[in-house]
Order: C-alpha cells, then structure tokens, then sequence
C-alpha cells in the first residue's frame, strides 16, 4: 500500500503573468524548480492565497534565476497577476518510508527568490 504526501512546495510565490493565450500549464523559474525538486511537465497543485482557488496543472521550465510564475491557459482565469500562490507537489510512499520522509520547502521574498 501506498499514501500520497507532500514532495515540495514553493511557498508564497508571486504569480508574475497570467496568459490566457496559451494551452495550459505554469511556467516555473528553473532555479525554483530545481530548489524545490520540481521535473518539467510534473503535476503540481497550485493554491491561490489571495482568492482560495486550488487546481492542478503541469510545469513548464522558465528561465532560470527570472523569478517567473505564469499562469497558462484556463489557469489564467485562475489567478491574477501579483497574487501570493502555493505550488505544492506530491509524492506516493509506502509506510516504511513515509516514517523518513521529509518534504522540501522553499520559502520566496517578493521577487520569487529563495530565502
């Protein structure tokens, strides 16, 4: 048997952009993702802090070091533009493991930079 847990968050990042113009996704700085443990086109929740919305979607890469959160495609109805969001992800464990586990968080200032 396994249980779903946290793998990483990205907590209190700043959405950058929102692009209704494009087929869906979140658009991650690259050195976030990496901070974080986050793969190209991996599942993510995004919780929106600001207005309670919470949905899934996929990552793609942005440039690195860029602070960049985008909201792509529907996800863009999702979120305004400078609204604090949550970028979790997560992972399956057997009970044995889940007794080690430990989560990665990184916490952001307002230009999206690790602390």
């Amino acid at each position: 048997m396994q249980t779903d847990f946290l793998k990483c968050k990205i907590h209190r990042a700043t959405v950058t952009d929102a692009n209704l113009n494009y087929e869906g996704s979140i658009t991650i700085d690259k050195a976030l993702m990496d901070a974080a443990g986050i793969l190209p086109f991996e599942k993510v929740g995004v919780l929106d802090i600001n207005n309670g919305a919470r949905f899934d979607t996929y990552v793609i890469e942005g440039e690195a070091e860029s602070g960049t959160i985008c909201l792509n495609g529907a996800a863009a109805r999702m979120v305004q533009k400078g609204d604090l969001v949550i970028i979790v992800s997560y992972v399956s464990l057997t009970p044995e493991e889940a007794k080690t586990w430990k989560p990665t968080i990184v916490k952001v200032n307002a230009q999206n930079k690790p602390l």
